[in-house]
């Protein structure tokens, strides 16, 4: 399978859930600005989406969406607590967390990272975030995890599109259960090997 990802991306995503799992990948980089990809072919012919991630799966097919990807990687290695099992309440609970981090914490940075964005909605959707990483901080107050105490995709993907808070000057500093977690995703050995396979520096509280 090859998963196409630009590095530091929601593409990291999944690339740690296969990480964790074992499940090996074939990498290639996409510019998401210029639509092509390392070997130099047209991303928009392979995903007219035009956005990563996407996964190509051995019978030629092509998957996309993070949260539907590393269900279908997690299907891969049945028994796995990173992705409980389908048909579980487990795997309900899982659902519902990566659609609120889908709908509510990933799409609400899309804005914070145009240039041409008004200051007007950067304050907004930054009010925004402040609001849902509130509810996200008290559960990680009183659990290592989002759904309790094993590791699961859904904290992959909180993982990652908080590393934009940096970048999009997001003030976390209310959160110490959120910093304290993003330390503790990215001490991950899982982790470490995706990052460095992306180029990325080991993650910094922000």
């Amino acid at each position: 399978m090859k998963l196409y990802y630009a590095p530091g991306a929601c593409s990291l995503s999944p690339h740690i859930v296969a990480q964790e799992l074992g499940v090996p990948l074939t990498l290639e980089k996409v510019d998401t600005k210029t639509k092509k990809t390392e070997a130099g072919a047209d991303f928009l012919a392979i995903n007219p989406k035009g956005y990563v991630p996407a996964l190509e799966l051995d019978d030629g097919q092509l998957l996309t969406e993070g949260p539907a990807i590393v269900q279908y990687l997690g299907d891969l290695k049945p028994g796995n607590t990173l992705v409980p099992a389908n048909g579980t309440f487990a795997r309900v609970r899982l659902q519902e967390m990566l659609g609120y981090i889908n709908s509510e914490i990933h799409k609400t940075y899309s804005p914070l990272f145009q240039a041409d964005t008004p200051e007007q909605t950067r304050e907004n959707r930054k009010a925004y975030l402040q609001k849902r990483y509130a509810l996200l901080d008290a559960i990680l107050a009183k659990q290592p995890w989002l759904l309790g105490k094993d590791f699961s995709a859904a904290d992959a993907y909180l993982f990652v599109v908080t590393r934009w808070a940096k970048a999009t000057h997001v003030d976390l500093s209310a959160f110490p259960a959120l910093a304290a977690f993003q330390e503790r995703v990215a001490a991950r050995p899982a982790v470490q090997k995706a990052m460095a396979a992306e180029g990325l520096a080991r993650h910094k509280a922000a």
